[in-house]
């Protein structure tokens, strides 16, 4: 690995409203044909916004998505952003068998491949549930990068890598495959989720602002994540939630977008891909 200067990554997971970790006590996965699909007008929103500011990301899509609009995944590729696989159903790793795991990351890369005639270098596991025996797994199925540890260990989500290291910094395990992790503040000795989702939306841009330069202080390199129904006010809103995924899901969502545009002004951003080119 080569040192690199200040970047600041930006990440979107690409899945829609209705395929959240936090619904799937209430929608099924056999439920999803019939869900409305939002996530064309969302990704179009945002492709829009990373136009109007000259940023290129990376964007992890669902296999699944992919399979149900394969026009829209040409879209995003076709205006120079990185594509990288999300998985197919979006199940946490630690839930499947590793059989279960690469027959699912199979699926959902080969059909991106086929997609866009490229090879996919890229995984990020459904929220963060990253584990130590799917590390070799990825490779062996020709992926080059992670981008799922997150050293939140308050989460019960998140997954639970095996690794001695900084927050914050990229590393490689001993089979070669690269870690970008996602990143945290430090704070009274923990370690608080600074990369986006409902902590972007729930907490004051100002506030957010000074955490990502306090960030940037120690660390060289920044790394966001959105998901495209974050900026869907009008979503379809679901009964007998738990109080604190309603919090979670449906929190700050209206005034996500326009936090959105201040990051974009605030900061400039590249994909996981362009770091890599420049760094490893």
């Amino acid at each position: 690995m080569t040192l690199y200067n200040e970047f600041r990554i930006l990440t979107v997971d690409v899945e829609d409203w209705f395929q959240v970790e936090n619904f799937k006590g209430v929608i099924e996965e056999k439920d999803w044909n019939f869900c409305e699909l939002r996530i064309v007008e969302n990704i179009k929103k945002l492709l829009d916004l990373f136009e109007r500011n000259s940023v290129k990301c990376t964007f992890f899509v669902l296999g699944w998505i992919a399979k149900k609009v394969p026009s829209l995944i040409k879209e995003i590729y076709s205006k120079k952003h990185e594509i990288a696989s999300h998985g197919f159903w979006h199940n946490l790793i630690y839930y499947q068998t590793p059989k279960e795991f690469e027959e699912d990351i199979i699926k959902s890369k080969k059909i991106l491949e086929d997609i866009i005639g490229e090879k996919i270098i890229g995984y990020r596991a459904p929220s963060f549930s990253i584990t130590d025996w799917a590390i070799d797994i990825l490779v062996k199925n020709e992926f080059i990068y992670d981008s799922s540890y997150c050293p939140f260990f308050l989460h019960k989500r998140y997954g639970k890598l095996s690794v001695n290291t900084q927050p914050n910094e990229p590393f490689q395990f001993l089979n070669g495959l690269i870690e970008i992790p996602i990143s945290t503040l430090r704070y009274f000795g923990i370690n608080f989720p600074w990369g986006g989702g409902a902590y972007f939306r729930l907490i004051p841009y100002p506030i957010f602002k000074l955490g990502i330069k306090r960030i940037q202080k120690k660390n060289n390199i920044y790394v966001f994540y959105f998901h495209p129904w974050e900026i869907d006010f009008s979503q379809p809103r679901i009964k007998n939630l738990k109080l604190n995924y309603k919090i979670r899901h449906y929190g700050g969502l209206k005034l996500a977008y326009n936090k959105l545009q201040k990051l974009l002004k605030d900061f400039s951003f590249i994909s996981i891909k362009e770091f890599l080119n420049n760094n490893f």
